[in-house]
């Protein structure tokens, strides 16, 4: 019995030494002000945490002895000696923290160099890619919080849209979120969200995402935040022609000088940050940096931003630095909102696998005595290590995919890989079931941020009333608000809620509802749209339409009914039946509106219309991640139609209105038809390689990709004596893509080729048409400007292709009087070849953003170097 004491006693103390104990307390400056969002770690371990707004911080420990760093960007950190006593009792340490003395010791500087500055900041550039790269793969934990809070609101949005009751000052929302993040090389960023909690909704998933913090890396020489724009990082390649530089003083952390750099703007005009960023000397990384973005910056709906960062080395690999801590707060305001926000993500527990394990960057010179003068390098002598630095980080580039993967292969070997190492290819982040089932008491013990007293208070206040927030009675009241009927809901549609049902009815606006042409005289046409939804993104939703033209006394009634069954990927039914007027072109961007106004305001009437009757059933379904099926097979009895009135509103002389037969070159005689009948299939595939992806409890989110989006499209009519008319093939394929240049903007491209095969029996509207545009009014910028709706519609072969090019401003906003009116450059480029056509080519330039919304395009036409016409495009754009 004696012999088991030993182990017996380990057994019952063994809980007792090893309790998980606390270290709390706030962080403050000399003068008592609380430090938000400083950091603080255990030293040698892969543990640390941040202070809230309020200056509090807390770290879950196990009973022992600690160094704990505290460290805040621009303050001198310090190291403290803590013991935790473990079991329920709170070790408190309050931490004062003093700006850092970076003093400017002596400088010898020969009389033409500049500031020693830029000798560092261009050792930091030649080493950038050097440190992007020196971490083969890691594994993490991230903690985030983030806040949206509204500060004022208007009553109403552009004097006309009421705001909802549910909108008023305060917390608009909170939520916290704890992953498990991976990364390898190249730059493969995985996460998987095992903690989310949002306030006042149990059902809900964070909308965090530690994996995009990457974006933010100020290693990257172009970074993209609350902006189109892309903003020029101080250590980019060509920052010195962006910044000025001034060293504001050294100081030695951990054996280690730091320099304090302050980074100024050379231009107000310039996508740039202003203010400081810390370089480790000699191995010239950041250590540290705080970036602001500010009302020069352009930013959309956003006063102003600031980027605090702080660096570390990994517990594992000393030799490379990882990233403790980031923090984005931001000033709000749009179109009377007023508010602020902020994120802090926290990263523990790393793995980290160095792309070289024994071999550090050269190690920093030994520093100078205080006394002894420094002798500043130029820029000129820092280019000197150019040579050998590229050198190495072209060695180091190759090298880091081969460790990452050697690193993967030795874990999946030792069967050691972590669940966020296992995720499929394309999935970038997946949400696990049951994330959002953690009770208060488990975000207790592992939050590593505090909440403020104000989260406290929200989330008690919310968490408490959710059911009765979910109540009946609660959501009746609210939708009894919402659904108040006002003069303005006819111009934008009037939508019915029936919340707690889960349940919409929608009416769309006055001009879809009445309308007016040649062919029917005045239309009504209502139409009511019934949609039932679920939790987890499933939804049905049913439009009937009764149509009827009063001139042509012609009633089209139809219903189209639409079934998304599936929670998690794209699988819908399309159900379409009835009677309905149809544009010979289905995809025409002469709108129902555009053609009452300009059919009686201009004695114009560009919509050429035809019925059809009959029924369609379609099946669209995501087979797998990127690719997209859809089939359909339809069967119409299409009927010509003729005008039936010449009322108008404006009679503009010398103008009268042109029969409702359409003018092709392909047709010389008219399209008439009289009647066609059409047994019709049509399947279509669209894939985009590389999709990247969100997998929720509640659903898929589609990301997009770095590659083209790719689609084929089959289209057959079926000629069956007595049925149908119509015999033909068609075949298409086509490429879509977005591709950012830095500075220079974003162009966004799609081409299609296709054409009938054989000698094809058809009806016009079976035509391939090309969605021209004869109006003052774009609908949509990416198709055809001063092209005929019609002429050159055809039942051979085409190619087709649009350029848009959004400069983004990078020309704009270097006008100092333009620059505040936030304006943007836009060039296009339109082509189309078809035996009729030759080549027409169309190109414009133009600026969207005016007034935050609209865009105004100047274009002109050439068919095989023939000049045509120009004109000017109005339309949407932002």
């Amino acid at each position: 019995m004696i012999r088991f004491l030993p182990a017996l006693l380990a057994f019952l103390l063994l809980p007792l030494l090893s309790a998980a104990g606390v270290l709390r307390g706030r962080i403050t400056d000399p003068k008592g002000q609380p430090l938000g969002f400083a950091n603080v770690a255990v030293k040698g371990t892969t543990t640390n945490t941040a202070s809230n707004e309020q200056g509090n911080y807390q770290l879950p420990l196990a009973a022992g002895r600690y160094e704990v760093v505290f460290q805040y960007v621009g303050f001198k950190p310090i190291v403290e000696q803590v013991r935790i006593m473990g079991g329920d009792t709170a070790t408190v340490l309050n931490v004062t923290l003093t700006p850092e003395n970076y003093q400017l010791r002596e400088v010898v500087v020969r009389a033409k160099d500049r500031d020693p500055a830029y000798a560092i900041v261009q050792h930091a550039m030649d080493w950038r890619n050097y440190h992007r790269r020196e971490v083969a793969s890691f594994t993490a934990r991230s903690y985030i919080k983030a806040l949206a809070r509204l500060k004022d609101a208007p009553s109403r949005v552009l004097g006309l849209f009421k705001v909802g009751p549910d909108v008023k000052p305060g917390i608009l929302y909170l939520s916290e979120s704890v992953s498990e993040v991976s990364f390898r090389q190249p730059n493969i960023v995985k996460e998987r969200m095992i903690s989310s909690r949002v306030s006042g909704d149990a059902k809900a998933f964070s909308l965090n995402r530690a994996g995009a913090g990457r974006g933010l890396s100020f290693y990257n020489p172009v970074l993209k935040v609350f902006s189109e724009r892309g903003f020029v990082s101080p250590i980019a390649p060509n920052a010195f022609l962006f910044y000025q530089y001034v060293l504001e003083g050294t100081t030695q952390q951990g054996g280690q000088m730091v320099h304090k750099i302050r980074v100024i703007p050379r231009r107000r005009t310039d996508p740039v940050f202003t203010g400081h960023i810390y370089i480790v000397d000699g191995t010239w990384r950041l250590h540290s940096v705080g970036l602001s973005l500010n009302e020069d910056a352009q930013l959309d709906y956003v006063d102003n931003v600031r980027i605090d960062q702080q660096y570390a080395p990994a517990p594992n690999a000393p030799h490379v630095w990882v990233m403790q801590s980031q923090t984005l707060t931001a000033n709000l305001s749009a179109m009377g909102f007023k508010g602020n926000a902020y994120l802090t993500a926290v990263f523990s527990q790393y793995r980290v696998a160095p792309t070289h394990p024994n071999r550090p960057v050269p190690s920093a010179p030994a520093p100078a005595a205080p006394d002894e003068p420094v002798h500043a390098e130029t820029v000129a002598e820092a280019r000197q290590q150019r040579p050998a630095v590229r050198a190495l980080t072209r060695q180091v580039k190759r090298q880091s995919r081969q460790a990452a993967a050697r690193a993967i292969d030795s874990l999946a070997r030792a069967g050691s890989l972590t669940e966020v190492e296992k995720l499929a290819p394309g999935e970038v982040m997946r949400v696990e079931t049951g994330a959002n089932e953690r009770d208060s008491a488990y975000w207790s013990q592992i939050r590593p941020v505090p909440l403020t007293d104000e989260e406290v208070k929200d989330y008690r206040v919310k968490d408490s009333t959710e059911v009765i927030r979910n109540s009946k009675p609660y959501q009746d009241s609210l939708d009894r608000l919402r659904n108040q009927f006002e003069t303005q809901k006819l111009l934008t549609g009037y939508t019915y809620n029936d919340s707690h049902r889960k349940q919409q009815y929608s009416v769309p606006s006055v001009f879809q509802i009445l309308q007016y042409s040649t062919v029917e005289g005045t239309i009504i046409s209502p139409q009511l749209t019934y949609s039932r939804y679920t939790d987890d993104r499933r939804r049905f939703w049913l439009t009937p339409v009764l149509r009827y033209g009063t001139e042509a006394r012609l009633f089209s009634p139809s219903v189209e009914i639409n079934w998304q069954h599936d929670a998690m990927r794209t699988a819908r039914w399309q159900v379409q039946v009835g009677r309905t007027v149809e544009n010979f072109d289905a995809n025409s961007q002469h709108t129902p509106l555009l053609n009452t106004s300009y059919t009686l305001l201009r004695n114009r009437n560009f919509a050429k219309y035809y019925q059809r009757r009959g029924a369609e059933v379609g099946y669209l379904t995501e087979v797998r991640n990127g690719l997209d099926v859809r089939g359909a097979v339809s069967y119409f009895d299409r009927r010509e139609l003729e005008n039936t009135t010449i009322d108008l509103i404006t009679d503009i002389p010398g103008r009268a209105f042109t029969p409702n037969d359409p003018v092709a070159a392909e047709l010389p005689g008219g399209s008439q038809f009289g009647r066609s009948r059409a047994l019709g299939t049509e399947l279509w595939l669209s894939y985009r390689p590389g999709q990247r992806y969100i997998a929720r409890p509640d659903g898929k989110i589609n990301l997009g990709s770095r590659y083209p989006l790719f689609r084929l499209t089959w289209r057959q009519g079926w000629g069956v004596e007595g049925l149908s008319d119509v015999r033909y093939t068609y075949l298409e394929a086509g490429i879509r893509q977005s591709v950012q240049f830095g500075l220079l903007g974003t162009s966004s491209y799609y081409v299609n080729a296709g054409g009938f095969l054989g000698r094809p029996q058809l009806a016009f509207m079976d035509y391939r048409h090309f969605s021209g545009n004869l109006t003052r009014f774009a609908a949509d910028f990416s198709r055809f400007q001063l092209l005929d709706y019609y002429r050159y519609s055809t039942r051979r072969g085409f190619v087709e292709a649009h350029l848009d090019h959004h400069f983004n401003g990078f020309f704009l906003n270097k006008i100092p009087l333009m620059r505040r009116l936030k304006w943007q450059e836009v060039g296009t480029v339109n082509y189309l070849r078809t035996q009729a056509a030759g080549h027409y080519l169309e190109l414009g330039v133009g600026i969207e953003h005016i007034f935050k919304l609209v865009r105004v395009d100047y274009f002109t036409a050439l068919q095989s170097g023939r000049k045509l016409e120009q004109s000017v495009r109005i339309g949407i754009g932002f």
